[in-house]
């Protein structure tokens, strides 16, 4: 079919209301219904799109997909967002996570205009991607925000490139499985690296991250006085942050100290742990 002022978009932000361009059909049609599939190990592996007429499409996680952007119900103030811009997709989650005040909160943020230059946009983005994953459970939500870190290169700012490093992080656990695409994502990740082109300095600073990788620092005294103080609130914010730390060293390919697979171990745990924290403030 013609596919002229169509988008292309990934599948992950399809959303209830665009107008999809359908294989074997001459005209697009309306979807009605989409459907994020875990695989067997719990990972977004597929999208399903149920069409006008009772049409159902299945569309791998990553594909990308071409619609008319839906403008009407994206809320907030992302009505003449771009589909797939941060404005349109903050606005979707929001949609998707109306109980969340996390989610809600930064998806507003967003939703009055968003600048990938701006270290204060890309934080948003991260505490997003961060609050879908470890709060709501939303993998397929929390990589698609993440991507967007993901695609962003490496310009010598490290205020801006601490958030996107994040995302990078979090993108390759969230595709693990998928050994290829996480291992794009770590390996963008270790581009900041080499960024030092003094040859002193550049050994000095190796010398410096191997210290961090074997010795990170993942918050335990932080930790044990929160919890001994009875605060789950601080020590869940605490263990977030441990959550980050470990996803940096998983993303890193590990240390000499912690291997990826104790890495996993620890990263089920926090989150885990997360969890109950938060059952507790819920009950509260």
């Amino acid at each position: 079919m013609d596919r002229t002022g169509l988008r292309a978009v990934p599948a992950e932000v399809l959303a209830v209301g665009d107008v999809l361009a359908l294989p074997g059909a001459d005209d697009p049609a309306e979807v009605t219904a989409v459907e994020v599939r875990p695989d067997d190990f719990g990972v977004p592996a597929l999208v399903g799109a149920t069409a006008a007429e009772g049409r159902s499409v299945s569309i791998a996680t990553g594909s990308m997909v071409y619609v008319e952007p839906a403008d009407a119900g994206l809320g907030a103030s992302a009505v003449a967002a771009d589909h797939g811009s941060p404005e349109a997709l903050g606005a979707q989650i929001a949609q998707a996570h109306p109980d969340s005040a996390a989610v809600q909160d930064t998806a507003a943020r967003l939703a009055r205009g968003s600048n990938l230059k701006s270290g204060s946009n890309l934080q948003d983005l991260h505490q997003l991607a961060s609050a879908l994953f470890i709060d709501e459970g939303d993998a397929a939500a929390a990589l698609t925000v993440a991507g967007l870190l993901a695609e962003l290169p490496f310009d010598g700012n490290f205020g801006r490139w601490k958030w996107i490093e994040g995302g990078l992080a979090l993108a390759a656990y969230l595709t693990r499985h998928d050994a290829e695409r996480s291992a794009r994502y770590s390996a963008a990740l270790r581009v900041a690296d080499d960024a030092e082109t003094d040859p002193l300095r550049a050994k000095t600073a190796a010398m410096y991250r191997q210290r961090q990788l074997n010795e990170p620092n993942v918050y335990d005294p932080e930790i044990l006085r929160a919890s001994a103080a009875g605060k789950p609130a601080a020590e869940r914010d605490w263990r977030v942050l441990r959550i980050g730390v470990l996803l940096y060293l998983r993303a890193h390919g590990g240390s000499q100290t912690l291997n990826r697979e104790v890495l996993e171990r620890r990263i089920a745990a926090e989150l885990a742990a997360v969890a109950s924290l938060n059952e507790q403030l819920t009950d509260s």
